[in-house]
Order: C-alpha cells, then structure tokens, then sequence
C-alpha cells in the first residue's frame, strides 16, 4: 500500500532518502484524514531544522495540521508549484513532495513501509 522506497514517521509525513538530499511530503493516510487540503504554508529556503520541529501547516476543510521535519536538515527548495495547487496533495500524496532538505543529522525512529501500515491499521 505504501511506497517502499520511502521511510515514514509517527506524524505521518514520509521521506525520500537519496543520499545526504531528501524529499519530504504527508502519507496517504494524513490525506485522508484532512479531507481536501485547500493551503499549505512551508518554510523558506535555508532553514534549518531540527528532527520533530514544526516546518510549516498543511489545512484543510476540516482541519490545520503541523508539518513536522523527519530528520535534522536544511531546507534547500520548496515545491512552489504544491503551494499553489495543494490539492495535489489529495490526488498523489507520495509524489507530492513539500519541502527538499539536506539531511544533517541520523536517520534514527524512521519506519519502513511495512511498519507504518502497521502503525495505521
């Protein structure tokens, strides 16, 4: 059900490890629980930030979620095209990376897909 190149997080956000550079987005599963995602708000180019730390709000119809960073990083691009078109989001969660950061720290508390269909039964 979920991509098994990607790793994913408690918070429900996944990453896409290619070496020290990494893409991170929501799963499919926080799609679905938000409903149609109608604004994202991310954070600017160079930020640096902490594993668990707060890097922007995705919102909904329903709801307004915090986005939280899977790794320590710094944010080296910003998918401008998602902020203008968020529902993407809603059609192809795991191509629909938000933020692409250079990755600083471990990778440690990072669960392969299997875990995380766990995780959401």
């Amino acid at each position: 059900m979920y991509p098994t190149d990607l790793k994913y997080t408690k918070d429900h956000e996944w990453i896409r490890l290619e070496g020290d550079k990494a893409r991170v987005g929501v799963t499919d599963y926080a799609q679905k629980q938000l409903g149609d995602v109608v604004y994202l708000e991310l954070p600017e180019v160079g930020r640096k930030l902490k594993k668990g730390e707060v890097f922007g709000t995705i919102e909904s119809v329903k709801a307004v979620s915090e986005l939280y960073s899977p790794v320590d990083g710094e944010v080296t691009d910003v998918h401008s095209a998602l902020v203008q078109h968020p529902e993407a989001v809603n059609k192809d969660p795991h191509s629909s990376w938000m933020i692409a950061v250079k990755v600083t720290g471990d990778q440690d508390g990072l669960m392969d897909a299997a875990t995380y269909t766990d995780l959401t039964k």
